[in-house]
């Protein structure tokens, strides 16, 4: 007969310690993280562009790219750091 029998309480309170634990998990963000991949209709729709044009600045190296089984996917990071680098900064006498 085995010395320690486990008990329904003791499953309770192992159940609450894990949910206990998984939610300060979630909540610090600590864990493996993934970047965010955008795929071409996705690309397309943020910067309203049409596919040709999304080829284009594909084979011009402007925009970075993955292809995975016949799917290019897109990093959203990426994506947002080539509009920040590009975007036109307008002076005072420039504005309408």
């Amino acid at each position: 007969m085995p010395s320690n029998i486990i008990t329904t309480d003791d499953l309770r309170e192992f159940k609450m310690e894990l949910l206990d634990d998984l939610k300060k998990i979630l909540h610090t963000g600590s864990g493996p993280r993934f970047k965010k991949f955008l795929r071409s209709s996705d690309v397309m729709v943020l910067l309203g562009i049409s596919p040709g044009t999304l080829q284009n600045l594909r084979v011009n190296g402007t925009i970075p790219y993955s292809k995975l089984g016949g799917i290019i996917y897109y990093d959203e990071e990426e994506i947002h750091k080539i509009l920040l680098k590009n975007s036109i900064q307008l002076d005072n006498y420039d504005r309408p």
